[in-house]
């Protein structure tokens, strides 16, 4: 009999309580000390680039799905496959980049208003644009997102340009940088 109370308690512990309602623990745009090689300012400059890039990244990421949904043409085919590839790679950057605010003790943009407010992408009309047009906005896309880093050299001081901090710069910016340089199943590159 004690078995049976025992694992009805367990079951009871896993339900989840609906509707619930519970204060943040740590807002949005405030760091929890983490043991790295940044100075706490460091950090919190680069949580707030780095959920610029997100925002951009997420923006440019569901740009690719929506000209994936509304391709047409005589390179119907070849556009679709390409635009979910390119999708899922910026998938992909868009959970490291996520990953690394919450590694120096930042919050990540998570959801779409946030996104859509946070973002410098213009935003597309709701409408389906002629391939010619969907490549050119995702050009330009690309071209904010790669520039942006770039921007924000100088930004922290030198003493604080470690090498932790110089690889970070490496291994986030890197990765958008290459996939905006060619794309080999096209002939579209970003303009220098």
């Amino acid at each position: 009999m004690a078995k049976s109370t025992h694992e009805r308690t367990d079951v009871d512990r896993a339900r989840p309580i609906d509707h619930q309602q519970g204060r943040e623990f740590q807002a949005f745009g405030h760091l929890t000390h983490r043991p790295i090689a940044l100075s706490e300012s460091a950090a919190k400059q680069s949580v707030e680039n780095l959920n610029q890039i997100l925002a951009d990244t997420m923006t440019l990421r569901d740009l690719y799905k929506k000209h994936h949904w509304q391709t047409a043409g005589p390179s119907f085919h070849q556009l679709h496959l390409l635009f979910d590839k390119h999708y899922e790679e910026q998938n992909e950057l868009v959970d490291a980049i996520a990953e690394r605010i919450q590694m120096l003790g930042g919050v990540s943009l998570a959801m779409a208003p946030d996104v859509a407010e946070t973002t410098i992408i213009p935003r597309p009309p709701k409408g389906r644009e002629l391939p010619p047009v969907q490549i050119s906005r995702l050009l330009h896309a690309h071209e904010i997102v790669v520039r942006r880093p770039a921007r924000w050299r100088g930004l922290l001081p030198r003493s604080e340009m470690t090498e932790p901090t110089i690889s970070s710069c490496r291994t986030w910016c890197a990765p958008t940088r290459s996939r905006c340089g060619s794309f080999p199943s096209t002939s579209w590159t970003c303009r220098s």
